[in-house]
């Protein structure tokens, strides 16, 4: 299939754009997953001291799951600029904000040195992270997807793609070293070191954003007084019409409930039941890479045989190895542990790696940065925001059962099937046509097998 209209782009171009648009990804994960994994070592008695190692790592993820909660409101709001006045300017915005964020972050007071006013600012720059975020994603896959040939969409998203398993890997090797450190050194300033460290990506990829044009496709939209007269308010029309945002959303949250167990939480599982921290991070950086391999291969793959067959795999993977995966990481062996977030990396891959062009390609161009925004994001809040506390939490009340765990990855790989399910296959879809006003959800197509189902 091949769409009607054809962008020829410049490939130094495209090669910067995926550039910047992979930099960006890996900051958002860099900063995403070093918090998760200081919430689970020493946010609990730096910021939350309590009584109760239990209650200080609940309430320390507690603020993990407030920045997910400002992502979709920076997902409305980035989304609603970028798709009125361009997705490059919001994209050089979102990569400030979380970089300063992140900062910040590693300057903070403790709670013993303030009180209460710690896990405030701690809190208050957690949702300032989370805000920037919600519009870092969408932006950085549409300067990719709108720049690419139709048919090698997923294999350029696959790119920006890897920003996801670059900045876990980054973010767990800092941890890594900084954990070196002696317990005093560690919880005094040591935790600090690897927060600082973001600037220098904020940097680097600042610079390769402001060397990238605009996207061909929302500047045609432009040329042709699209995106200006139809969409003033884009928010609205992907609201008033949610089958599409609905769907988008609920495609991405088996992917995010998985990582969040599979990374942040499994660090205080694991330390839960006996492992030693190092044979957890070391499991993690192996996984990390794995993915550097999966995660392109599987976006490229979905140029091949569609977005629905790679995604759909790895849903039904993650139902399957729901509970086989927590039955060796409890049996307490270094390599079992591996061996189980191994597997559960590859089935997450096969979910996570078509979102990209997935998202990307069930939005016209006056409404694509704010639909793919703001599923995107409110996938990420529903599926990780609140399942390491949920899952802290169920542990606590069962009194450490790993049964529970098992389930939420059953239900959130469900959920993501059914979506997928119901959504046509869109790969090489035309991204110049937009909504179809007159059936709610659908998308107007250059080829019948385009868009989201309506039967």
């Amino acid at each position: 299939m091949s769409s009607s209209k054809e962008v020829v782009v410049d490939r130094s171009q495209l090669r910067r754009v995926a550039l910047s648009s992979l930099l960006g990804t890996v900051l958002e994960y860099y900063d995403f997953l070093l918090y998760g994994t200081m919430a689970a070592l020493v946010f609990g008695e730096l910021f939350f001291p309590s009584s109760n190692p239990a209650l200080s790592t609940i309430a320390a993820f507690g603020t993990l799951a407030a920045g997910y909660a400002a992502r979709p409101l920076g997902g409305v709001i980035f989304g609603h600029f970028g798709d009125r006045l361009g997705r490059k300017t919001m994209l050089i915005v979102t990569m400030v904000v979380m970089g300063a964020a992140s900062f910040i972050i590693g300057l903070l007071p403790t709670y013993e040195a303030i009180g209460v006013l710690a896990p405030v600012l701690l809190v208050t720059l957690r949702i300032v992270q989370g805000f920037a975020i919600g519009g870092e994603w969408g932006g950085a896959a549409l300067m990719v997807i709108e720049h690419a040939e139709p048919e090698r969409r997923g294999r350029w998203a696959g790119i920006m793609q890897l920003g996801s398993p670059i900045g876990f890997l980054l973010a767990t090797v800092v941890v890594m070293v900084v954990s070196l450190l002696p317990d005093e050194s560690l919880y005094s300033w040591g935790w600090r070191v690897p927060f600082l460290l973001s600037a220098l990506l904020v940097v680097v990829g600042l610079y390769m954003r402001l060397g990238v044009v605009e996207s061909p496709v929302f500047q045609e939209a432009v040329d042709n007084d699209d995106a200006q007269v139809k969409a003033k308010t884009p928010l609205l029309r992907v609201l008033r019409h949610p089958r599409a945002l609905i769907l988008a959303c609920a495609a991405g949250i088996g992917p995010f409930a998985l990582t969040a167990l599979a990374t942040s939480h499994i660090i205080a599982y694991a330390k839960g039941i006996g492992y030693d921290q190092s044979d957890v991070m070391r499991a993690l950086v192996i996984i990390a890479m794995l993915s550097l391999i999966t995660i392109p291969l599987f976006s490229a793959l979905s140029d091949r045989v569609g977005r629905r067959g790679v995604a759909l795999a790895g849903a039904i993977g993650a139902v399957v190895f729901a509970l086989p995966m927590y039955a060796l990481v409890d049996t307490v062996s270094a390599l079992w542990l591996t061996v189980a977030l191994l597997i559960a990396q590859v089935v997450q891959n096969l979910m996570y790696a078509p979102l990209a062009p997935l998202l990307s390609e069930m939005f016209g161009t006056e409404t694509r940065y704010t639909g793919v925004s703001l599923g995107y994001q409110m996938a990420s809040l529903i599926g990780a925001g609140f399942t390491p506390l949920i899952a802290s939490s169920l542990l606590a009340a069962t009194g450490g059962s790993s049964l529970p765990l098992s389930c939420i990855i059953v239900v959130a790989a469900l959920i993501t099937g059914v979506a997928v399910w119901r959504i046509v296959e869109t790969r090489g879809r035309d991204l110049t046509t937009g909504f179809d006003e007159s059936s709610p959800g659908r998308i107007e197509q250059s080829a019948p097998e385009a868009g989201v189902r309506v039967e």
